[in-house]
């Protein structure tokens, strides 16, 4: 067909090569905005994360806020009490588990010999009536390198520490300007739109303050869990195992098998107990699906139901962009933008998309 070609309409003339051309650029224009969106998040990312983290705090923490200004304490207040106590928690649980990180990551290579001797018990017993051959999927494991891995991974990951005082700021000033946006939008539009707008942006405040606060006392209930059920079973570190878990629940299925598979190979590096591992595993299990699966919909109601596809894309993307703490905030960003689309009629598309 000749791109030249030009198509005749009563009243109108359309020319193909034209629409081609309009296609293409906007194709082009689109890839470019999101390439150097993407660069700008890399080389930003030591003020932006500690950006994004508070904007995820002060939806957490904002229901606190709004209880007390509803008991009659002066906003000022609420405001400074909240945030200390906010502060204080987000420096103690960091620093207690990074000193609890370290002293794992020191310990793990003790854990190596001990290792390749479970190995080869195993690969020697009849365990469930089966010989295993285990030893060449699992001698070659190196656990001294698992434990320069692990310290490699906590630097960076609590390295917000040292910024934590930027998140602090951060903080402050999106919670002291909630509440002003209404106001804005009313003076700078006609009442019809204002209010039109207003409903739009309450609406999406409130769901997505509803989805990350619950998420979040649930992956504490998680961590809590995994953490007091290896604490009675007598397995080392279980402060950092059930931290872990509390961080790695925010993604769905993938977090929560990570999160119990560790500790149970290192229960048995431990113990050298197959049936020990098999009653913490079946413990961490059924209470992990009872609160994931029956209190949190609960709570939650209809679920995000984000694609599975739309996950993995988050955790490689943002993986790259933020490293591990990009990771864990991966899915909560995905889940606010498509709480955003589903609320604004032009970008229902983009949610449809990112739906199972």
């Amino acid at each position: 067909m000749d791109h030249g070609a030009v198509v005749f309409f009563p009243g109108n003339v359309i020319n193909i090569r034209d629409m081609d051309d309009n296609r293409f650029l906007k194709f082009s224009a689109a890839f470019v905005v999101l390439f150097l969106t993407g660069v700008i998040l890399k080389l930003a990312r030591p003020v932006l994360f500690p950006f994004f983290l508070a904007l995820f705090i002060s939806y957490i923490i904002g229901p606190a806020l709004e209880f007390l200004t509803r008991r009659k304490v002066p906003r000022p207040v609420a405001l400074i009490v909240i945030v200390l106590v906010t502060f204080s928690l987000m420096y103690l649980l960091g620093a207690v588990f990074y000193s609890s990180g370290k002293a794992f990551a020191a310990e793990l290579p003790g854990y190596t010999e001990q290792f390749q001797s479970l190995i080869k018990q195993l690969e020697a017993s009849h365990f469930l009536g089966a010989k295993w051959n285990v030893a060449n999927l699992l001698g070659n494991i190196n656990v001294g390198k698992i434990a320069s891995i692990t310290m490699s991974a906590l630097g960076p990951f609590f390295g917000f520490l040292s910024n934590l005082f930027l998140v602090l700021i951060f903080l402050i000033f999106i919670l002291s300007g909630r509440g002003r946006l209404r106001g804005k939008v009313e003076r700078s539009f006609t009442p019809h739109q204002a209010g039109r707008i207003n409903e739009v942006v309450e609406k999406i405040d409130r769901q997505i303050q509803k989805y990350l606060a619950i998420k979040t006392v649930f992956c504490a209930i998680n961590g809590l869990i995994v953490g007091i059920v290896l604490a009675l079973f007598g397995v080392d570190f279980a402060i950092v195992f059930g931290f872990l878990a509390f961080l790695l629940n925010y993604i769905p299925n993938v977090g929560s098998t990570i999160a119990t598979a560790v500790p149970i190979v290192i229960a048995f590096i431990q113990y050298g107990s197959v049936w020990r591992c098999l009653w913490i595993l079946a413990i961490v299990v059924v209470l992990d699906n009872v609160v994931g699966n029956v209190l949190e919909p609960r709570f939650m109601g209809k679920g995000l139901g984000l694609s599975p596809l739309v996950v993995i894309f988050s955790l490689i993307a943002w993986g790259w962009l933020w490293g591990i703490p990009g990771m864990v905030l991966a899915v909560p960003i995905a889940a606010v933008i498509k709480i955003v689309c589903a609320n604004v009629p032009s970008l229902r598309v983009i949610e449809v998309l990112m739906s199972k």
